[in-house]
């Protein structure tokens, strides 16, 4: 998959959205730990830190899933001072693949109520 390139070790490469193709989202999202990232970045309009994330696994499988879901096109990811902030690409997401990041939240959460 093709990435744009980080042009300093601060930014981080992210696909174009013209580069974001349906298998590698719904690879992304068939993950129960990165769906648990992405209900949470939806449920904000806001950018997260990766430290507010509480995930039941180390931090180098909490970064590995980061970069998964960033490098498929389903977050952004950008350093803010020292920390490094998520943001869902909603709107890439939306325009490239209509009604399936809501679909899939809307199943997330029906199905998070049953357990």
């Amino acid at each position: 998959m093709a990435t744009a390139a980080a042009h300093s070790s601060r930014e981080l490469a992210h696909p174009d959205r013209a580069e974001i193709r349906l298998e590698n989202v719904l690879h992304a999202l068939s993950d129960p730990m990165r769906l648990l990232i992405v209900r949470d970045l939806a449920r904000t309009d806001d950018e997260l830190a990766c430290s507010a994330f509480e995930l039941p696994v180390s931090k180098s499988t909490t970064t590995h899933h980061f970069r998964v879901l960033r490098e498929s096109g389903v977050i952004v990811q950008v350093y803010r001072g020292t920390a490094k902030k998520s943001a869902l690409r909603g709107e890439d997401l939306e325009e490239l693949f209509p009604g399936l990041l809501a679909s899939v939240l809307e199943a997330a959460e029906l199905q998070a109520a049953r357990d």
